[in-house]
C-alpha cells in the first residue's frame, strides 16, 4: 500500500459523557472498527472513548501515538511513518479533530505526504454554539484564548468588539474552564451595553446551558457560575 491508497480519518469525539447514539453517526461507528491506529491527545481517554464506541477488535492489539499540546512539529512525520501501510484514526478529546486542537500538524503532514484526508461529521462546540447564538453566523471569527493577564485581556475584548461593530462579524472564543467565571466578569466590565453576548456551556449534555443577551441585560442578572464547566463564548456589536 503507498500513500495515495492511505486515509487518514478525521473522528469527531463526544463533548462529555454524551451518549454516542445522540452525537456519533453510525458510519462512525463502522470507520472506528476497520481501524487499528490512532493519533490521540491521551491514550486513557482515547481508549475510553473507543470502549464507549463499541469497539468490536482487541483494543489492546490498537496502536496509539501521541499527538496533544506538547508535540513539537518536527516529530508529526513519525506518526505517518511509523504506522505506515494501516489507515490511521485522529481523535481529539472533545469535538472534532484540527480546530482548537494539536490535530492539525498531523493533517497538514497527511496533505504533504499525499494522504487522503477524511473528515467525519460530529459534534463541534462552535459550530453548536453559534448555531444557537442566534448572532451572525455568515461572517465570524474564532479567536482561540484571550489572554489571561487582565490589562490585555481587557485591551483585546475591546479591539474585537471594534472589529466586530465595523464588520458585523461575531467573535468566538473559548477559556479554561476553571477560568470561565474571571472571563465573564471581564466580559461584563469591557463591553458596550448594547453588545450582544452568547454563553453556550455544557453542550450536548444534559445540564446544557445556552443564553444570548445585550450586556445591559446580563447586568440585571445573576452572572452564571461556569466554573469548570467547558463553554463557549460569542459576541457581536
Amino acid at each position: 500500500m503507498n500513500n495515495n491508497q492511505r486515509k487518514l480519518f478525521l473522528i469527531p469525539a463526544t463533548l462529555g459523557d454524551t451518549a454516542i447514539a445522540q452525537v456519533i453517526p453510525t458510519y462512525n461507528l463502522e470507520i472506528i472498527n476497520n481501524l487499528s491506529s490512532f493519533a490521540v491527545e491521551d491514550e486513557r481517554t482515547a481508549r475510553r472513548f473507543l470502549i464507549r464506541c463499541g469497539y468490536k477488535n482487541n483494543i489492546n492489539n490498537v496502536r496509539f501515538y501521541l499527538l496533544n499540546e506538547h508535540s513539537q512539529e518536527r516529530d508529526v512525520p513519525a506518526i505517518l511513518t511509523e504506522s505506515y501501510p494501516h489507515d490511521l484514526g485522529l481523535m481529539s478529546e472533545a469535538g472534532v479533530p484540527g480546530v482548537a486542537d494539536p490535530g492539525a500538524l498531523l493533517v497538514r503532514e497527511a496533505h504533504s505526504s499525499h494522504i487522503k484526508v477524511v473528515p467525519l461529521a460530529g459534534p463541534s462546540s462552535l459550530i453548536l454554539a453559534l448555531m444557537a447564538s442566534g448572532l451572525n453566523g455568515q461572517q465570524f471569527a474564532f479567536n482561540g484564548y484571550l489572554p489571561v493577564k487582565g490589562p490585555e485581556r481587557a485591551a483585546r475584548i475591546k479591539f474585537l468588539e471594534k472589529r466586530s461593530e465595523a464588520e458585523h462579524q461575531s467573535q468566538m472564543f473559548i477559556e479554561a474552564p476553571y477560568r470561565n467565571n474571571q472571563l465573564i466578569e471581564s466580559l461584563m466590565i469591557n463591553l458596550k451595553p448594547v453588545t450582544r453576548l452568547c454563553i453556550a456551556a455544557n453542550l450536548t449534555l444534559p445540564d446544557e446551558w445556552i443564553r444570548t443577551k445585550t450586556i445591559y441585560e446580563w447586568k440585571q442578572l445573576q452572572p452564571p457560575d461556569l466554573n469548570k464547566k467547558p463553554a463557549v463564548f460569542i459576541f457581536q456589536s
